[in-house]
């Protein structure tokens, strides 16, 4: 008489299968211990938004020669910047101008050469403070309404809205603002160049009592046209710089009406952070150029 051998049996909790046995005695899968996720790296976030900055801006740059121009929105935004900066700046051109003005002549006068100090007024104003106080301007008045207006946009789902209906956001919206920051930036160099001159002069002569006919004579003695192009040059840059940080911090906002203004706030100290990187840059450029 054959006898036949006993059913194998799992262990106990475990079925052939290779499943747990429940409470109930139902079966349930026996998976293997998860892994706890990996902790973003803390340069993720920075370089991801550096990344999208630079994406932003080189869209911007192929599609501003490229067709239709928001002719009307670039109007409307170089008046409303250049409505909002021209005050500000000449009212901040002349203490700055006034204060080196004031500062170089000290020097001269302890030298007995107080006739040069139309020299150090001409350069340090075209060179320096002409579009550094442009930007600042810009970048405090201009660049921080761009980045609320489009951070508003933004976060009201109309950027969402323009590319459902097949617009795209970056000719429609940033591309226009970025040219207005431009063109207002480099007339305003002009602007706080002739302001701080005038300040200046009026300063050294009716304060100082240096002679008229020295200050105008000294003038371009060091200073020349190309020190004045490099200055539109570096005015330009200000601006267009300013208007892209404004606008990329504009259309990546999150967080509702508290992130806009983290976004605004932002907008400032990158624009200023750039701009001290092209002022020492362009300046280095402009003393190889000019010697």
């Amino acid at each position: 008489m054959r006898v036949e051998d006993p059913p194998s049996r799992a262990p106990e909790g475990l079925t052939a299968a290779g499943t747990t046995r429940g409470p109930a005695g139902d079966t349930e899968p026996h998976l293997p211990p998860t892994r706890a996720p990996l902790s973003p790296s803390p340069l993720a976030k920075p370089l991801r938004a550096l990344g999208g900055f630079f994406g932003m801006a080189m869209d911007t740059l192929v599609l501003i020669p490229r067709k239709p121009f928001a002719w009307r929105e670039f109007l409307l935004q170089s008046w409303f910047v250049a409505r909002v900066s021209v005050l500000p700046t000449m009212m901040l051109a002349i203490p700055f101008a006034v204060l080196a003005v004031f500062t170089f002549n000290i020097l001269l006068v302890e030298f007995g050469a107080a006739d040069f100090s139309g020299t150090g007024a001409a350069w340090a104003t075209v060179t320096q403070i002409g579009p550094v106080v442009t930007v600042l301007v810009v970048a405090g008045a201009g660049a921080t309404a761009i980045c609320a207006d489009l951070g508003a946009r933004t976060i009201r789902d109309e950027l969402d809205a323009l590319r459902v209906m097949g617009i795209n956001p970056i000719q429609a919206l940033v591309v226009p603002r970025v040219l207005a920051a431009t063109l207002v930036a480099t007339l305003l160099g002009s602007v706080v160049s002739l302001v701080g001159l005038a300040g200046s002069f009026g300063f050294a002569v009716f304060v100082q009592h240096v002679t008229p006919g020295s200050f105008v004579a000294g003038m371009t003695l060091i200073a020349s046209a190309t020190d004045v192009v490099i200055s539109m040059i570096k005015a330009a840059l200000f601006g267009l710089s300013a208007g892209l940080i404004a606008c990329y911090k504009g259309i990546s906002v999150g967080g509702g009406p508290a992130g806009v203004g983290n976004a605004v706030n932002e907008t400032v100290v990158y624009t200023f952070i750039a701009l001290f990187a092209i002022n020492i840059a362009v300046t280095a450029v402009g003393v190889q150029a000019t010697l």
